[in-house]
């Protein structure tokens, strides 16, 4: 239940749309870069080892407080995906080969960066017989085997809500499953062609019933109103999302669905408060979060709501979470 503090400086897109006058973000829509000696080393062996993680390419805005945490988030199946979403800057069309040694190279990575938390994404593969589903398991059961200290998250799409493919990536037990809703019912086909909004709820509920800790995100400003993200939250919760963040869209280019409004602080607040109150084991809501920010801590908020112990090895995270919980308590006196 908080507005992300950032971290680097303010992202300049400019917004020009007939449909939409906004033209310049408001000024909450900033980030100051504040380094740490951690997002320092990390920073070294990324450029040194020549890795890649989505927190760079993309331009995250919240990569200084998570390498600072020790938390990346990487993309595997290549970069492009077989499925179009309005808002998704990544391209759209037939994708490569299979890259088999991917899962390999990913927990590498995760070694060499020492990371305590680990975001496994990736696009859409329709065009393989199993949609992926072998990709992101084997990534998860690759990452576990060689960094047993590391919590893996993986961020998946519904693989058409085909039980044998996601029993498949549920079995290699990640920390969390997630697969994000993102919008509301009445744009929902616009924004997400090739997704379901029921079919997305779905997989929430077949996750949490396999026994996993269960994430999910909305964007907002895309042309829905706050009774809907109020009643959206209402159909995750009820689906058996436990964890949620919320955030702002940010339009990638002029070619992708314009910008609607910019939400405010304020109504951030109201809704990660609404979210808390609907039961949400943990909530994340602000103009710059994104799905994976402080995502070790919102899975060891919801291990300890579970009434469940964290994994051995792991137990770092509940430190993190508590220091974090203990400074929003003194900020609420």
């Amino acid at each position: 239940m908080t507005i992300a503090p950032d971290g680097r400086k303010l992202l300049r897109l400019e917004v020009r749309n007939s449909e939409t006058p906004i033209e310049r973000k408001p000024p909450w829509i900033r980030t100051k870069a504040r380094t740490g000696p951690e997002f320092t080393k990390l920073k070294a062996l990324v450029r040194n080892g020549g890795l890649h993680t989505v927190c760079e390419e993309a331009g995250c805005p919240n990569i200084f407080e998570c390498w600072e945490d020790h938390e990346a988030t990487f993309l595997i199946g290549g970069g492009v995906c077989t499925r179009r979403c309005d808002f998704c800057d990544i391209d759209t069309g037939k994708p490569g080969d299979l890259d088999r040694d991917e899962p390999r190279r990913v927990a590498e990575s995760v070694r060499q960066m020492a990371l305590r938390y680990s975001t496994i994404t990736g696009v859409a593969r329709d065009d393989l017989p199993d949609g992926g589903a072998w990709l992101y398991a084997q990534t998860a059961r690759q990452n576990k085997e060689l960094n047993p200290h590391t919590a893996v998250e993986l961020l998946i799409p519904d693989f058409n809500g085909l039980d044998r493919q996601l029993d498949e990536v549920f079995g290699s037990r990640p920390a969390v499953l997630a697969h994000n809703l993102e919008t509301v019912p009445r744009i929902f086909k616009r924004i997400r062609p090739a997704f379901r909004y029921a079919r997305s709820l779905e997989v929430m509920t077949k996750a949490r019933t396999a026994g996993l800790v269960t994430k999910s995100n909305l964007i907002l400003g895309m042309g829905e109103t706050p009774q809907e993200i109020l009643a959206a939250l209402r159909d995750l919760n009820e689906a058996g999302c436990e964890i949620v963040t919320i955030t702002q869209y940010l339009r990638p280019s002029a070619r992708h669905h314009p910008v609607h409004r910019w939400v405010a602080p304020e109504e951030f607040v109201e809704h990660a408060d609404a979210a808390a109150q609907m039961g949400f084991a943990g909530v994340m809501a602000g103009p710059l979060v994104r799905s994976s920010y402080r995502a070790g801590r919102l899975y060891a908020q919801t291990m300890r709501k579970r009434g469940e112990p964290l994994p051995r090895g792991l137990e770092h995270l509940a430190v993190a979470a508590a220091a974090a919980q203990e400074a929003r308590s003194l900020l609420d006196r």
